[in-house]
């Protein structure tokens, strides 16, 4: 890599993490202070913070306007991110304590989504370069 190549991470992916890191802090802090603990809504919000990114990392309108030309491997990528982001929404509204929606397939859904969160986050720190 030379000196003027630098890695650099998507702001947009920065601020998702930020949110989750956010989150994570308000948790602690209401239940240090308040003893009330927002721990049973945080898979919810995770997921809904995930998808979001993924849905704006896909850049829909740009997806929708490309396709009509051509379909590409950036093109490609892009669908499957709007595709990831558009199921952790799913779940985030399946986990809300509210609906009480528990089953199996589910709870898979959300180890898939965290470990390919956990990849995004690995890509987009160590090898991403702009």
């Amino acid at each position: 890599m030379s000196e003027n190549e630098k890695r650099k991470v998507s702001t947009k992916f920065a601020g998702v993490l930020a949110l989750i890191s956010i989150i994570g802090f308000v948790n602690i802090i209401t239940e240090s202070l308040f003893q009330y603990s927002i721990s049973k809504y945080f898979d919810s919000i995770w997921l809904l913070i995930v998808g979001v990114g993924f849905i704006l990392s896909s850049h829909p309108k740009n997806l929708y306007e490309g396709s009509k030309r051509y379909f590409s491997e950036t093109s490609f990528t892009r669908l499957v991110a709007l595709i990831i982001g558009l199921i952790s929404i799913s779940a985030a509204i399946l986990s809300i304590p509210q609906l009480n929606f528990t089953h199996y397939t589910l709870a898979t859904i959300k180890s898939i989504i965290s470990l390919i969160a956990i990849i995004f986050i690995i890509l987009q720190t160590w090898f991403v370069r702009h």
